[in-house]
């Protein structure tokens, strides 16, 4: 690991976490270059949704570069850009009677939370945006603006004062309806909120710690950006793409954003990012906002492929009945373990383990690496244990992955009782 330390710079994260080198990966198995396996319930941070070098879209992509096929072409059309927005259309906006167009920015998610924002203050003439506490769109400037964690943002020394901060469903307990204070501030010329532009928001929080919005909550939210004049943006990055159950996570409260933004496992394990956008708000000059990389066509193509699994409902449904599976079997982990006080939160195949006892949640997710199986954390003080496995995951290697997770926790705590013992 020497050449890392010495060359790559402090900023890398994940390695610290993981700290072998990888030399191969099939599925939800990754093997470093000691042969050592290891269940990847990570994915690439919700990037491989279809698994590592899912056999479908790997060939796609191998017949496609064998066939000189264009690999960058700026906003050009190509046959790989043609049948991928054919096969979206299709297969995802026609069945659900959406009606956007869209717009392909830089390769990665916070291009598109930048473009979502810009073109929101763009087209109502308002510079405020309203985002929610726990909420987590980026690291570029603007994207970091209506981000929530501290540990992001204070490195960047900027001017947020486009942005306001409200809490997000739940923030103040069950008995507090968050958008009561949304409106009273809307409609109070005192309360110090500027006319929003646009309000962004995840439907379900991943990075802040896995919260999750109701549908009633969604639907209010709606009704409050119709009635005043306010765009809808749904940051769909980790959660869509068939996370939560349903392709887009606001399916389920049967709401309609003005603009989504797509990008991780969108592109079938490649980077590609876009913004869906409602027709009328398509108001750009031509070239008016760009990019170098602003529509990948090996993503294209793998998107193309992946895109497939939307065909007919057996994946929807396989992500539901294996998010039942880990709700199941983390519950039993709570209950069995009283004394860890966790609390279980989750949807579709995106789970959350938290234990407030600092430091605990690392501990677990470093005794989980030891014994073969790969598992970051969530939450603003890292106290979310979180559950990211592809969704085209076995039910036995789920299973078995969910074991380790729970023989950790075991270990950690017999562990903990020796020590407390011996200090007697």
């Amino acid at each position: 690991m020497r050449i890392f330390e010495n060359l790559e710079s402090q900023v890398r994260g994940y390695i610290r976490s993981f700290p072998v080198i990888f030399k191969s990966a099939k599925g939800s198995i990754m093997v470093d270059e000691q042969d050592n396996e290891y269940i990847d319930f990570f994915a690439g941070a919700g990037t491989l949704n279809y698994g590592h070098n899912n056999e479908r879209i790997s060939a796609a992509l191998i017949e496609y570069i064998k066939a000189d096929g264009v690999v960058h072409g700026l906003d050009m059309a190509t046959i790989a850009k043609k049948n991928f927005m054919q096969k979206f259309y299709d297969t995802i906006l026609e069945p659900r009677n959406l009606e956007y167009k869209m717009q392909f920015t830089g390769p990665t998610g916070t291009n598109a939370v930048e473009t979502a924002l810009k073109l929101a203050r763009m087209v109502k003439g308002r510079s405020n945006v309203v985002c929610f506490t726990n909420g987590y769109h980026g690291l570029t400037m603007g994207a970091l603006g209506v981000t929530g964690n501290t540990f992001y943002r204070d490195e960047a020394y900027i001017s947020r004062t486009n942005v306001a901060v409200l809490p997000f469903d739940n923030y103040m307990g069950p008995d507090f309806n968050t958008l009561d204070l949304f409106r009273k501030m809307l409609t109070d010329n005192s309360s110090g909120l500027d006319m929003p532009a646009a309000v962004i928001l995840e439907t379900i929080q991943a990075e802040g710690g896995i919260h999750i919005a109701s549908p009633e909550w969604l639907r209010g939210l709606a009704d409050i950006c119709s009635e005043f004049d306010i765009l809808l943006i749904v940051d769909d990055i980790q959660v869509g793409n068939g996370r939560s159950g349903d392709f887009f996570s606001f399916e389920e409260a049967g709401i309609k954003p003005d603009i989504v933004c797509l990008s991780k496992a969108i592109g079938g394990g490649l980077p590609l990012a876009f913004i869906l956008l409602r027709p009328d708000l398509d108001q750009w000059k031509p070239g008016e906002h760009t990019g170098t990389f602003r529509g990948n066509n090996l993503a294209f193509v793998a998107s193309y492929e992946a895109l497939h699994y939307w065909d007919n409902t057996d994946l929807s449904e396989a992500v539901k009945y294996k998010g039942a599976v880990l709700k199941r079997e983390l519950t039993a982990i709570a209950e069995k373990f009283p004394e860890l006080n966790a609390q279980v939160r989750g949807r579709g195949m995106i789970y959350g383990l938290e234990i407030l006892e600092q430091g605990l949640p690392g501990q677990i997710a470093g005794k989980c690496f030891e014994n073969g199986l790969i598992i970051e954390l969530a939450g603003a003080d890292d106290q979310v244990v979180k559950f990211l496995p592809a969704l085209t995951i076995d039910e036995e290697t789920l299973l078995k992955g969910i074991a380790i997770v729970e023989e950790a926790i075991a270990t950690i705590l017999a562990e903990k009782k020796v020590n407390l013992t011996g200090e007697m």
